[in-house]
């Protein structure tokens, strides 16, 4: 399934196949919430999340995904997607958080109990993106941030993920933010190639829960459910231990290329 590149977030539920491009909402049953760990088709398919037809799976098969290899750039073609790191973020490790159904879901569907409500510009037509936060999502970052350099990482767009972050990351304790036209195309998927960052890979982790996402650096990757809903969720809290402790490591490929979260 080719990407859409017109639609500005990347995720949406796989039983919205039968939505049509000129079809800005997918239908779906009144009331109806989309199922855990199901991946979304149709017009907005590539609206919520990075990848586009890779199924949901369990973490620990998501690290079985052969690993594809990234285009070859030389030194003198590549172009790094970061800045030098500055002030307190010298020396640490680079943690690569996803956005949608990582850190937050976001529907174009009214949600009574939305934490953020985000106009988005769409065909020339304003339309509102409901938004919710994954439980424990404020106290994760804020963990994260003492520890690592934060960068978010997302294959939507920055017209909708800009406000999305602006109003999540209040304290602006995310050092820096990459869109849809950081990550790569390839075979029909937003690839976010860590080798772009500029980086030492040895010291970067990316959590996202598209194993399509970190195609290139599977080694690098801590999987995440998808998260729509679930008030009871409590991977992100879940993780921070797991994470503090790779702050300690010498190469975290070493560690994640050999450990799988149950």
């Amino acid at each position: 399934m080719p990407l859409d590149n017109s639609s500005p977030i990347t995720q949406v539920s796989r039983d919205d196949k039968s939505a049509s491009n000129s079809s800005l909402i997918p239908s779906q049953s009144q009331g109806a919430k989309p199922e855990k760990k199901k991946n979304k088709n149709g017009f907005l398919a590539s609206f919520f999340c990075c990848f586009v037809s890779a199924p949901e799976e369990s973490p620990a098969a998501k690290k079985q995904y052969n690993k594809e290899v990234p285009p070859k750039q030389t030194p003198e073609t590549v172009q790094y997607l970061l800045p030098p790191q500055k002030g307190t973020n010298i020396g640490k490790k680079t943690l690569v958080l996803d956005l949608d159904e990582t850190l937050v879901h976001s529907s174009f569907k009214p949600v009574p109990n939305a934490d953020f409500i985000i106009p988005v510009e769409i065909d020339n037509q304003i339309h509102q993106v409901y938004v919710l936060k994954r439980p424990g999502v404020d106290q994760f970052l804020k963990s994260m941030a003492e520890k690592f350099e934060l960068v978010v990482f997302t294959a939507s767009l920055s017209k909708y993920a800009d406000p999305v972050l602006d109003l999540l990351d209040k304290d602006k304790i995310v050092g820096a933010r990459l869109f849809r036209e950081a990550c790569s195309n390839h075979k029909g998927n937003y690839v976010k190639d860590l080798g772009r960052l500029g980086r030492d890979i040895r010291h970067v982790i990316i959590v996202d829960n598209s194993p399509a996402s970190y195609l290139f650096h599977p080694e690098n990757a801590v999987p995440i459910d998808s998260w729509f809903d679930d008030e009871n969720d409590t991977e992100l809290l879940d993780l921070i231990p797991f994470l503090e402790d790779m702050t300690k490591v010498d190469n975290v490929m070493t560690v994640l290329d050999t450990s799988h979260r149950s």
